[in-house]
C-alpha cells in the first residue's frame, strides 16, 4: 500500500513539519503544501521564525590556536 501526501490531514502533515524544516527537506514543494492554504501559511511562518532565529546567533569563528589553548589548560590543571 502507498501513501498519498495529497489526501494527508493537516493534523498529520503539522505533527511532522518541524521534522521536514529541520531535515532540509523541499517542505514548500510537498503535495499537501500545495493543496492546503492553512498548511501552507503555517509553514511560511514558521520559516520566518527559523529564518529569524538563525540571525540572533553570533557567526564567530573560535580563534585558531583555541584547541592547542584547552589542551595546553588541560595539562596544566594535571
Amino acid at each position: 500500500m502507498t501513501f498519498d501526501p495529497k489526501s494527508m490531514s493537516c493534523d498529520h502533515f503539522q505533527s511532522q513539519l518541524a521534522e521536514l524544516v529541520g531535515s532540509g527537506a523541499d517542505v514548500a514543494n510537498h503535495p499537501h503544501i500545495k493543496e492546503c492554504e492553512i498548511c501552507r501559511q503555517l509553514y511560511e511562518d514558521l520559516q520566518t521564525i527559523a529564518d529569524a532565529a538563525k540571525q540572533l546567533l553570533a557567526e564567530e569563528q573560535p580563534e585558531d590556536d583555541l584547541w592547542d589553548r584547552i589542551e595546553s589548560a588541560i595539562k596544566k590543571g594535571d
